[in-house]
């Protein structure tokens, strides 16, 4: 509904215009006189002849003017020194949302259009980001103001100092700065800013301003963020400002398009671009292709991001570089190595280089060139084992793919460096569906100009940095986030800073460090000795041998053998019953569950044992804290006890952590620090700050000043023994002094904090002081020179004064008592109780207010459950019944495909049958042919020697006449006189000629008709053929009428007209 009602009032912003009644004026800013307007414009008038005439000279450019809102000209400089904060008031829209800055009429007065100095960026430095946050209506206002004061009310150790620079145009690129690196940390395109706000005035919020944008490549699986910032300085007017800067950049669109030449001041990818420096942009796509069953390679296998490899097969690798058009082109003149590696953040020493490199290039019209890459890669080399082995079914392998170029003009080589994954199949495995597009990545080359006096006329830049668009974006996710432990596991990329760089601001999580395991030949011996005398002498602590104590404080204990050693220092290794205590305390009900559940999680999150979300670890810990809980009701559970427990956890079993835990707890008196509200810690911080007063006078005379107490820091380092903030390494070390020790541990290890930082806290101010003690020191010790350091220093120091100190703590609370009226204490006492009974009504008011939340919320769910029980039921029935049909449907085909399988089975039958028969007659044919043509053959040789005889016999005109009849002549005699010539008697008009014709045209017949049997012998058993292939294929019930088609044509065929070749032989036969 709020989205709609934005949007309809743009729609009556663009048709109207309000004026006022009155007649416009001209508005003069300073006394208003048109004198002091017309001196302003001779002055700027001069300054622009003057800037015109000094820029064709060499020479270096102007420092950046910073006017009296804050806006610098050259944002370089803006994040070179600090530059009071820029803003702006109202709320602006983008491109995308034009309409919303338009009716906005506090955004629109007075903004100037020449707002951005020769079109360059706007830099406001001393703004705070203070996170981002999804938003499901991005130009609703309510919504914006909404997330705006919740990421307000955050702490501020949340909160990351960022420089803002707001670009000249509505095709710029809003980027994030951090302040303290002046490395990019995120960019938004102005085209994807759907709406700018500011805090109301008058609230919390009014030094805030905010601007949602939009992320996704499609409107449908696009996402929308709320991005929130805070002026640090500046108030109201300086927000203002900010969001003018945003109007402008929404409204101007830039005249020409951008140079190719060098960078803007400021490049969207990467950090901040001077003038001598340029940021290229260069494609690479990466292609594998493996060897295939014909000896060519194909292209591999890829599923989205993930290559499919087969194991024990010949690859070659292809990388192609081509250079986007934006910017100028730089050619390559020769690749000198490609290599692979497995995994990924891999050292250049550790990549591998392959054989048979080639380099070719290819140029398609206006196109950058085009460098095709290709190496022959055998992964049966032993270095590549990792990318040669099968993996499991939901394993990948990360593969690191490097190419060494020349770039002309350069004059070192650049290394692109490609990241991707892969998944290693047998040899043998075939893929049927899979993506053909190559791996693509985007790198950007920061270019340096080289100093005019060193240059060579082959190589004027140098190279700055090479990052990739992966790295950028993994960076700026990072960086953005407010997770604490986000942060931490931040893999840093090789140009990002350092870890003890990046993380300045961010304390550090609970359970970090490793804690080595070695120890020397020597150590362990004194240990077997020591341990050895112990058990002989009894379990007890008060039996320990003499020398466990200095060697405990020279080295502490071997990780090996520190869960044996805590519970004999303990003494918690001679309760036998304690397991079974242990699973009955579990049995019991506990009140503080809650309250432990939602501790647990905060416990050493930096741990693997602790960091899944209802592991065995934060399972474990919840039952010892639970079951102690359950066991002292008196101190029940308090926040922090759960670090110890944990730290004792990784040492020993449940069972053995919860007796060392109760001992700590009971015999060592830390249970005393949480009773009677505190007294027994405030009498340990008063003792603290005794030694402070004896041992570090400067220090304590500074805290004095600034008015830094001891429960300030101490508070939490007593009640959780120093596990809660430090190093691993550094909680093992005073928890090993502790159980052997006492209590006076925590006063010697406080003291050597506070000596080895004296120097860091002398310098620092009130919040410097405390940010020191959260961040800085926990981060000093994590290396274990510098634990050992600490702990050598505080074994150390003299701590004998503790019981005077106490004393002094008796009596100056008994002279507080006595100078107290007793009218005032009981007024306490009352407050204290009014205060008290306060909190209950209003936990009971909380706790019924969730009871009716609750119980609507489950009427709600139980009416959900139950109209989706009538709608399962419903949807039952239907496909109840759809089954019953389908089930009838089933038989009824069934009984189909027998019958059509038994009609089948006959048809085939009788086609076989008549197939038979047809060939019987066939053969009959075949005999009957060779019968007659034998019988032809003899009545020729009867002819013609019958003919011979008759020659023989007859005169020489009868010789003649046989001569022409046995030609085939005709019989009349052929002489001149044309008269009658004698021949021979008629033998009863047998005429041999006559008879040979027709036996000729018998013969002739006969195979006409066989050829024709022949070929409709041959139609039907096609026709058969695919009468059988169409029953197979369909079995469908019309197959029947079909087949019975084909049979009567089968019958119909040999009746057709023509001669039947029994008739026709029957008279010759």
């Amino acid at each position: 509904m709020e989205e709609e009602a934005s949007s309809d009032s743009l729609a009556t912003s663009e048709e109207y215009e309000l004026v006022c009644a009155d007649q416009p004026r001209l508005s003069i800013a300073g006394n208003g006189s048109q004198d002091q307007l017309q001196s302003r414009l001779t002055e700027l008038l001069a300054e622009g002849a003057t800037g015109r005439q000094a820029a064709p000279s060499e020479g270096p450019p102007p420092p950046a003017e910073t006017g009296p809102t804050g806006e610098v000209g050259d944002a370089d400089q803006a994040m070179k020194a600090p530059v009071e904060v820029s803003n702006s008031s109202g709320s602006a829209g983008s491109p995308a949302a034009a309409q919303a800055s338009e009716g906005r009429g506090d955004l629109d007065q007075g903004m100037p259009e020449e707002q951005h100095p020769h079109g360059r960026e706007q830099a406001f430095d001393q703004v705070a980001y203070l996170g981002c946050a999804a938003i499901n209506a991005p130009r609703s206002e309510l919504e914006i103001q909404r997330n705006m004061a919740i990421l307000n009310d955050q702490s501020a150790d949340q909160h990351i100092q960022v420089a803002l620079v707001v670009p000249p145009d509505s095709e710029g690129v809003v980027a994030v700065y951090e302040s303290s690196t002046r490395s990019e940390v995120a960019s938004f395109p102005i085209q994807r800013i759907l709406f700018c706000a500011r805090g109301a005035l008058g609230s919390p919020e009014q030094h805030c301003f905010a601007f949602t944008c939009s992320h996704g490549s499609s409107p449908e699986s696009a996402i929308f963020q709320c991005h929130v910032f805070r002026c640090g300085r500046g108030g109201p007017p300086a927000v203002q400002r900010v969001l003018h800067s945003f109007a402008a950049a929404f409204r101007r669109v830039p005249r020409t398009p951008a140079p190719s030449g060098p960078a803007p001041p400021f490049s969207s990818v990467g950090t901040g671009v001077p003038n001598n420096e340029q940021v290229h942009t260069f494609e690479a796509t990466l292609d594998v292709r493996e060897e295939d069953q014909r000896g060519n390679f194909s292209a591999c296998a890829r599923d989205k991001d993930c290559f499919k490899f087969r194991c024990n097969l010949e690859k070659v690798v292809q990388v192609t570089v081509q250079q986007t058009a934006s910017t100028r082109e730089l050619g390559i003149e020769r690749c000198f190595g490609m290599l692979i590696c497995p995994g990924r953040h891999v050292k250049h020493s550790d990549m591998q280089l392959i054989g048979m490199v080639s380099m070719a290039k290819s140029t398609v019209g206006t196109e950058p060139t085009a460098y095709q890459i290709t190496g022959q890669w055998n992964p049966l080399d032993p270095a590549f084992e990792l990318l040669n082995t099968e993996t499991s079914r939901d394993t990948r392998v990360y593969l690191t793919v490097a190419v060494d170029l020349v770039v002309s003009g350069v004059q070192e080589p650049v290394r692109f460096v490609i990241e991707t994954k892969a998944k290693i199949f047998p040899q043998a495995e075939k893929f049927w569906y899979f993506s053909r597009k190559p791996f693509q990545e985007d790198f950007y080359l920061r270019l340096r100009e080289v100093d005019p006096d060193q240059a060579t006329t082959e190589h004027s830049w140098e190279v700055v940095s090479v990052s990739s668009g992966s790295q950028i974006r993994r960076k700026a996710a990072l960086s953005l986030a407010l997770d604490q432990q986000a942060l931490a596991l931040h893999d840093p990329s090789p140009n990002s800073p350092s870890a003890e760089d990046s993380d300045v601001d961010e304390p550090l999580l609970s359970g970090t460090g490793d804690v080595s395991k070695d120890c020397s030949e020597g150590e362990l011996e004194g240990w077997a000795q020591v341990l050895a005398k112990w058990r002989q002498a009894g379990l007890g602590p008060d039996a320990a041998p003499r020398a466990l104590g200095p060697l405990v404080r020279a080295h502490g204990i071997p990780e090996a053998l520190r869960g044996e050693v805590w519970q004999l220092l303990a003494g918690a290794a001679q309760d036998p019953g304690a397991a079974q205590a242990y699973r009955l305390l579990l049995a019991r009900d506990c009140p503080c569950e809650g309250v432990i559940q939602r501790d647990v999680h905060r416990t050493f999150p930096a741990h693997d044992f602790f960091r899944e979300s209802g592991g065995a670890g934060q399972d474990s810990l919840y039952k010892i804290c639970k079951a102690y809980a359950v066991q002292d009701p008196e101190v029940g559970y308090c926040q922090g006890l759960s670090f110890l427990a944990a730290a004792l956890l990784l040492h020993m079993p449940e069972e053995e952590a919860f007796g060392v835990f109760c001992k700590v707890m009971r015999d060592y008196g830390l249970r005393d620090l949480f009773r009677n509200s505190f007294e027994c810690l405030h009498l340990k911080l008063f003792q603290l700050e005794r030694l402070m007063e004896d041992q570090l006078p400067e220090l304590h005379a500074h805290f004095l000043d600034l008015g830094v107490e001891a429960h300030m820091f101490g508070s939490q380092w007593f009640l959780t023994l120093f596990t809660a903030k430090f190093p691993l390494h550094v909680v093992f070390f005073i928890l090993d002094l502790f159980l052997l020790d006492g209590m006076d541990t925590l006063f010697q290890v406080a003291v050597a904090l506070l000596t080895l930082s004296c120097r860091d806290l002398l310098a620092l101010d009130f919040e410097g002081v405390l940010k020191h003690f959260r961040v800085a020191v926990p981060k000093k010790y994590r290396s274990e020179e510098a634990a050992k350091t600490l702990l050598h220093t505080a074994v150390a120091i003299k701590v004998k004064k503790l019981k005077r100190y106490e004393r002094e703590y008796q009596v100056h609370k008994e002279q507080e008592r006595q100078m107290e009226d007793p009218v005032q204490v009981l007024q306490k006492e009352k407050q204290r109780l009014m205060e008290s009974n306060l909190r209950l009504e209003r936990e009971n008011d909380e706790l019924a207010h969730e009871l009716v939340a609750s119980k609507i919320q489950l009427r709600r769910d139980l009416d959900l459950a139950e109209d989706r029980a009538d709608a399962l039921g419903k949807e039952l029935q239907t496909t109840a019944s759809s089954l019953a049909e389908l089930e009838e449907e089933k038989k009824r085909l069934d009984t189909e495909v027998v019958q059509v399988k038994e009609m089948c089975r006959r048809e085939l039958q009788s086609a076989e049958a008549e197939a038979q028969r047809k060939t019987t007659i066939l053969a009959e044919y075949k005999q009957i042919c060779s019968q007659l043509s034998q019988q032809l053959e003899r009545e020729q040789r009867r002819n013609k020697e019958s003919l011979g005889a008759l020659r023989a016999q007859a005169c020489e005109c009868c010789a003649a006449l046989v001569q022409r009849v046995g030609e085939g002549g005709p019989l009349a005699p052929g002489g001149d006189s044309g008269g009658p010539h004698p021949g021979p008697p008629d033998h009863d008009g047998d005429d041999p000629g006559a008879q040979l014709r027709q036996l000729e045209l018998e013969l002739a017949q006969t195979k006409l008709a066989l050829v024709e049997a022949q070929c409709r012998n041959q139609d039907l058993t096609h026709q058969l053929s695919c009468a059988s292939a169409e029953l197979h294929a369909s079995k469908n019930t019309w197959l029947h009428k079909t087949l019975s088609s084909i049979r009567e044509v089968a019958r119909k065929e040999p009746a057709s007209p023509g001669t039947n070749p029994k008739e026709a032989t029957g008279p010759s036969a």
